[in-house]
């Protein structure tokens, strides 16, 4: 089995948000491929079912993204997956909006919840998925690095023109995804890196 995990904050106000890129992907993989994702377990909303041919379990943690680890060590634990099997879908603001990059393992480069993750796992070495949202910018476009503009920026909704360029990269992910769960990650940073 492979475990899918979408980083997000729980709650209606969040759905939107530009840190609530891993969630779309979830929901746009659970449309794909008919799986419900409306059971809870370990702190997060899972559903089961098949992709590609290969038994999934597809997870959202309902942790908020800054205690994702909590939620995911659960499920590797409950549902024995190994973190070679695990795939972790998230925002990069050091992506340009709409890019993505797939990784076998690493540092979690300021994020958050993949410091979580990390720190619950004991580990760095699990593939993920990384989706660019860009970096906020000021006067004459000078991107921003203070910790409030970040933190409002990605609490934030995309705009109607970010949607136009998110909206293809969620369904690069998608066959990212089923690379990954036919080919696995090497073969998936060849073709999507």
């Amino acid at each position: 089995m492979k475990l899918i995990v979408g980083l997000g904050n729980p709650g209606r106000a969040y759905t939107h948000n530009r840190h609530n890129i891993g969630f779309l992907c979830i929901n746009h993989l659970a449309k794909e491929y008919a799986i419900q994702v409306k059971q809870h377990s370990c702190h997060a909303q899972i559903g089961k079912g098949k992709a590609a041919g290969v038994e999934v379990l597809i997870a959202k943690p309902q942790t908020y993204v800054n205690e994702s680890g909590k939620a995911v060590s659960q499920l590797l634990r409950k549902y024995k997956v190994s973190p070679q099997d695990l795939l972790v879908i998230y925002d990069d603001l050091d992506l340009p909006l709409g890019k993505t990059r797939i990784r076998q393992g690493g540092s979690a480069g300021g994020h958050n919840g993949i410091k979580s993750i990390i720190a619950a796992l004991g580990s760095h070495d699990f593939p993920r998925i990384k989706v660019g949202i860009g970096r906020p910018t000021g006067e004459a476009g000078k991107s921003l690095s203070d910790e409030d503009a970040i933190v409002g920026y990605v609490l934030s909704d995309f705009t109607s023109a970010e949607d136009q360029l998110i909206k293809p990269a969620i369904t690069t992910v998608a066959e990212a995804v089923e690379c990954f769960l036919i080919d696995g990650i090497t073969a998936t940073m060849n073709k999507f890196n």
